[in-house]
């Protein structure tokens, strides 16, 4: 009982700040409902004159509500629709997914980044934006400022994306599935994929196709969400053990191993399983939309403990490796399209 009265308070406001963030991001799905609740919780943070009594509701929503939202956004695969049309994309995605995580690598060490900020960049730029950095967050135990700034640079490239790629696709000629293969998986984020592909299809009068196909293809790039944290996982497990946390009695995997990446995929597969056996997919439409809501709650408790004067002053380097995995995302998606003769 007593936990519940020092996590209620905080849990309130991160609430207070989540509903106005989602509600502005379904107004502006272009920039999102997660980016607008941590702009919220960050002007919040300087108001507050005393944040204690909130301290723990917020550690709570930050932590334990972002993985209960990616638990959730497993009931949004449909993983035999996926095996049927995502199948294509599936070598695009491996090539986007290996080169912007090698950039993201060989840029921290150059420029002496952070590791954590690295990580979420490079799976942020090359999974599926906020989804990525909410899921691989917890397993490398990153702190809310670095969660804040990879979001920030995601943001970033997602309205660029939204903006310009539809563009850049009619110069290039794409056919419509062309465009689709393109902004599933040289996009990041799920709302900028759908909102190029839905400008496409409203140029091109495709009557939403391109919509449908460009989001099974961005659903199907999600699924890399397994195999890189359980990869993070055992890397960090592994670090554990080298720094000396096995010899002393400390290590515990349970506090490493992500587990909440297994109801993920439990999640996937009951989706699967029900929909094969007749069940309308609508049915986990709120379950989808509820991951959705999780996630701006968490964000809103990252902006309540992001210090903004630092995140505009440490900025510059994790946007250049924004750029240079975006570019490198772009290069690799059309080069492939090309040589599979798609393009």
């Amino acid at each position: 009982m007593n936990s519940v009265k020092q996590t209620l308070p905080g849990l309130l406001l991160c609430l207070a700040l989540a509903i106005p963030g989602w509600l502005l991001g379904c107004a502006f799905p272009v920039v999102g409902g997660p980016v607008f609740a941590i702009l919220l919780g960050m002007l919040a943070a300087l108001v507050l004159q005393n944040k204690a009594p909130f301290r723990a509701g917020i550690a709570f929503t930050s932590k334990k509500v972002l993985q209960y939202a990616v638990i959730l956004l497993g009931f949004g695969l449909n993983l035999s629709q996926i095996a049927q049309v995502g199948s294509k994309s599936l070598p695009i995605i491996c090539s986007t997914i290996t080169t912007s995580l090698v950039i993201a690598f060989v840029i921290s060490r150059w420029l002496k980044m952070p590791c954590n900020i690295s990580v979420l960049v490079g799976v942020g730029s090359s999974i599926c934006g906020g989804s990525a950095i909410a899921a691989t967050a917890p397993v490398i135990g990153a702190d809310d400022d670095e969660i804040a700034q990879s979001i920030s640079v995601i943001f970033l490239f997602n309205i660029l994306a939204a903006l310009f790629f539809p563009t850049l696709g009619g110069a290039l000629g794409m056919s419509n599935d062309g465009f689709g293969l393109f902004a599933g998986t040289a996009i990041n984020d799920t709302s900028s994929v759908t909102a190029a592909a839905a400008t496409w299809d409203t140029l091109h009068g495709t009557g939403g196709t391109v919509l449908e196909y460009a989001t099974i293809v961005k659903l199907t790039r999600t699924l890399a969400i397994i195999p890189i944290t359980l990869a993070l996982a055992f890397w960090h497990t592994w670090q554990a053990r080298r720094g000396g946390s096995a010899s002393t009695g400390t290590f515990d995997i349970k506090k490493i191993f992500p587990f909440f990446i297994l109801f993920f995929v439990l999640a996937s597969v009951i989706t699967t399983v029900c929909t094969m056996a007749g069940v309308d997919a609508a049915v986990f439409h709120p379950l989808k939309e509820l991951s959705k809501f999780f996630i701006v709650l968490a964000m809103a408790a990252i902006g309540l403990n992001t210090d903004l004067v630092k995140l505009i002053k440490t900025g510059g380097k994790p946007i250049f490796m924004g750029v240079c995995c975006w570019a490198g995302i772009t290069g690799v998606s059309l080069g492939m399209q090309h040589m599979m003769g798609l393009l």
